[in-house]
């Protein structure tokens, strides 16, 4: 597998995406900047991580959805590549428009800095086939604006199409509509989430829930190969 993390004013989580992903393909993804006009070719994947892009000026993600790049990244999902967006790299996405509705503040009006737990919406997409359907897994959220939310319209056919990816169980904290921590566009190859499963992939510094997240996608881009 591929792939590439794209680093804008204010990422901090590309480090630990790289070291997740080095984990189950062996090899470095590449590290972009925003201002870069260009992707690599021959691209499995995209990655948008989390942090702070811009320092959440106007909305979170929305001065970093207009980057140079980006019209690159859009380009490279309408081309049928795999995108992922973690945090901030979620609120991109929507904004962007790859992704639909939009990331709120907090429904609490404070940033939340803890474990959450997941529930497994789907396994068979790329992000998801590391899991049991139905399952549960522990990452880590941090995070201002992560309370999910779009019109009624969009959440019906999002539950009816299947598209919501993953949701939080227990304690809704942030708020988000039907408790959804993650969506997946209609042809499952974009994806955006909350929470962070990089944060889990060594028993060293906090468990390996979220290392199946990332040994599906390799092991994805292998049968497809």
């Amino acid at each position: 597998m591929k792939a590439a993390i794209i680093v804008f004013p204010g990422t901090n989580r590309e480090r630990d995406m790289a070291i997740a992903l080095e984990r189950v393909t062996g090899r470095k993804p590449a590290m972009l900047w925003h201002r870069d006009t260009a992707l690599p070719q021959g691209l499995d994947l995209v990655v948008l991580p989390g942090g702070f892009s811009y320092g959440d000026y106007l909305r979170c993600g929305a001065m970093a959805a207009q980057s140079p790049l980006m019209a690159e990244v859009k380009g490279f999902a309408a081309r049928g590549g795999h995108v992922l967006g973690v945090c901030n790299g979620f609120q991109m996405l929507c904004e962007a428009g790859l992704l639909p509705g939009a990331l709120l503040k907090n429904a609490s009006l404070r940033f939340l800095a803890m474990d959450c737990t997941m529930k497994v919406e789907r396994a068979d997409t790329a992000y998801t086939r590391g899991y049991q359907q139905g399952q549960e897994f522990r990452a880590t959220m941090a995070h201002g604006d992560g309370n999910y939310f779009c019109d009624d319209e969009t959440l019906a056919r999002l539950e009816g199409e299947r598209l919501v990816s993953l949701r939080y169980t227990g304690e809704n904290r942030n708020g988000s509509i039907n408790s959804i921590a993650g969506i997946l566009s209609p042809n499952l190859r974009v994806m955006g989430m909350m929470p962070h499963p990089e944060n889990c992939v060594d028993p060293l510094v906090g468990g390996e829930d979220g290392l199946p997240m990332f040994q599906g996608l390799a092991d994805s881009f292998l049968t497809a190969a």
